[in-house]
């Protein structure tokens, strides 16, 4: 049985595909989320988070671009680039506390990403959260 866990993977890898070029990714989400055996409420969540990152990409890439030091947004790797917009929308417009969508972030990253991914994501995602808590 899928986890949220899972359902967040799977968006990452919807926004992975949309980064590349993809843009009628969700018109082929349903299926993939199956072929991934991410169904019933976890399918619904996985949709949700996806449709409300898309919603919100403008948003969610200038809170990054923000906090990026010394990066340029287009030089981030394609991996980084989906899982910081996830972890940002769910930050800026979710529920959960900002400490558990960043955990989730760095697990996703250790999972797809390079090395030095995980430290790069929770130096970004600490300082979108940090910035919110502000404003």
């Amino acid at each position: 049985m899928a986890t949220r866990h899972h359902a967040r993977m799977a968006v990452v890898s919807l926004l992975y595909a949309y980064d590349l070029g993809n843009g009628n990714i969700a018109e082929h989400s349903d299926e993939i989320l199956e072929e991934k055996k991410i169904r019933n409420k976890q399918k619904d969540f996985a949709l949700g988070l996806f449709d409300g990152v898309m919603q919100n990409l403008e948003a969610c890439d200038a809170a990054i671009i923000k906090h990026l030091k010394d990066w340029d947004f287009e030089r981030l790797g394609t991996i980084e680039r989906a899982t910081l917009r996830l972890a940002t929308y769910e930050i800026l417009f979710g529920e959960l506390d900002s400490a558990v969508v960043i955990n989730e972030a760095v697990e996703i990253t250790k999972a797809f990403g390079t090395e030095q991914s995980p430290k790069f994501i929770n130096g970004v995602l600490d300082a979108i959260s940090k910035d919110k808590e502000v404003a």
